[in-house]
């Protein structure tokens, strides 16, 4: 009789009375950092590049590689590691991730010669692709309220990794080399690493419920009340449209018959099932959008930072692509990088801005729409000052865009795929970022600035008609379990 008084609550409810506390703010430090050892490994590449093919006398071909091994490395691992983590656990994937970047990173600096530094930072390219699993981590913690500002707040780690990481060559590579910069540049990683071996990260109180383990999911979530000194809500809490657990202790073995998922069979399977589930009949538009929109914001993303490297500088000729095929210790180099990463700052705080006032949706209309704007001007020749306000301009909006996408896709998936969702998306835009450059190249070296802006410009172009397509809006949407929980 007592039961009929007992409440029901949604997971998302129990998180949303916890609030955004204490122990949210450790967490977007905690995952901020592994976005920050990210965007410092990719950004270096800018900077080894010139000094390795000076000392080692490699051709313009063999210095591409570097970067390409990269982004070969992260269009394998995205996937990876979004497939490890939903099978057996964020904390598993998190870990994974660390260790291989930090190891990588480190036997980077003591490369004896090319061959080995193009394998080992291919081995960096798998590890630093699993960033977007810390952010899936991260997001099942925060409340539905201003959810999308603050898995946003983590983009800001990565703009602060590209200006350390500027600074830091400036500083480093005129003194000691290119070889102190990759093992410097690995600090954040092995901070990262000391931090996920600890008991302090817990696993996610989503990815147990939904595996059945429902005693260390109901701890989590009590740790994280004391720490945000809150109370849970009293009664029971629904997950998904299956079992409901009580907020007190249930005996481990009910919590093992409520398992509402089987438990695995092998690990082809696990990985069938999840690819089966992101193409099936609910997901199959909304899978295929991503896997388009993430081809084309990375090929756009990338597209733009190079002309903004090339067509802001003061060359007449059209024999460099961007600056950094100068000399390392040319100070341009490095002012370049951290004027063109800057108009990514005013990007994150639109982005911010604009996911929660109008909606995921519309905000990437919006921005993609003055994104292709900005950028057409370009198609002709223009003096310095307007060719760097345009570029500007068109990269922080398409970092804006960029970054409300990774909110959508994020929440648009539910809890059972959700990355392994996000990992597929981005590993396909991986392939954007490696196809950008040769396109670029051939255009920018050939003096066909028009022909170059027409191309980014279409590519925009149809990214923004594929938002339209989108068949939900995620701003104010609980986050679904399990793909039967998909409208």
């Amino acid at each position: 009789m007592g039961d009929q008084n007992v409440g029901h609550h949604t997971l998302d409810e129990a998180i949303s009375t916890l609030g955004f506390g204490k122990f949210q703010s450790l967490a977007i430090v905690f995952a901020g950092i592994s976005w920050l050892s990210e965007a410092m490994e990719i950004t270096l590449l800018s900077f080894i590049g010139p000094a390795v093919k000076s000392e080692w006398s490699l051709s313009p071909t063999e210095e591409s590689l570097l970067s390409t091994a990269v982004f070969a490395g992260m269009l394998v691992g995205a996937v990876f590691w979004g497939l490890i983590s939903d099978a057996y656990g964020r904390r598993k994937g998190m870990r994974g991730v660390i260790v291989v970047i930090t190891v990588a990173g480190v036997l980077s600096a003591l490369s004896p010669d090319y061959k080995s530094l193009i394998a080992i930072r291919c081995i960096v390219g798998f590890g630093v692709s699993g960033g977007h699993v810390y952010a899936s981590w991260f997001l099942e913690f925060v409340p539905s309220v201003n959810r999308a500002a603050w898995t946003l707040a983590l983009t800001g780690f990565w703009i602060i990794g590209e200006l350390l990481e500027a600074l830091l060559a400036w500083i480093i590579m005129p003194r000691l080399g290119w070889r102190w910069l990759l093992a410097l540049s690995s600090a954040p990683a092995l901070i990262t690493l000391m931090i996920t071996l600890t008991p302090l990260i817990p696993e996610s109180p989503r990815f147990l419920f939904i595996e059945g383990r429902t005693n260390e999911a109901m701890d989590i979530l009590k740790k994280v009340a004391r720490i945000n000194r809150k109370e849970l809500p009293a009664g029971r809490i629904h997950v998904a449209n299956q079992s409901t657990f009580e907020v007190e202790s249930i005996p481990s073995d009910e919590a093992i018959l409520l398992a509402p998922t089987q438990k695995k069979a092998n690990h082809l399977q696990v990985f069938t099932n999840t690819m089966f589930e992101l193409f099936s009949i609910k997901l199959l538009r909304t899978t295929l959008l991503l896997l388009l929109l993430h081809l084309g914001y990375t090929f756009a993303y990338y597209g733009i930072m190079l002309m903004t490297s090339s067509m802001s500088s003061n060359q007449t000729a059209c024999d460099s692509l961007n600056v950094v095929s100068a000399s390392a210790e040319d100070t341009k180099l490095y002012t370049t990088v951290l004027i063109a990463s800057s108009a990514e700052i005013p990007g994150l705080f639109i982005a911010a801005f604009l996911v929660e006032k109008i909606g995921r949706k519309r905000s990437m209309e919006t921005l993609t729409s003055l994104a292709l704007i900005s950028l057409l001007p370009l198609s002709v020749r223009l003096n310095d000052i307007i060719t760097t306000a345009l570029l500007f301009c068109a990269r922080m909006l398409i970092f804006s865009t960029f970054s409300s996408l990774s909110v959508y896709a994020k929440e648009v998936y539910p809890t059972s795929i959700r990355a392994s969702g996000s990992g597929l998306a981005t590993a396909v835009g991986r392939i954007g970022g490696m196809v950008c450059p040769l396109v670029a190249v051939g255009l920018v070296r050939g003096c066909q600035q028009a022909l170059a802006v027409a191309v980014f410009g279409i590519v925009i172009l149809v990214s923004g008609i594929c938002v339209v397509f989108f068949p939900v809006e995620t701003k104010g949407r609980a986050l679904a379990d399990t793909v039967e929980d998909e409208e």
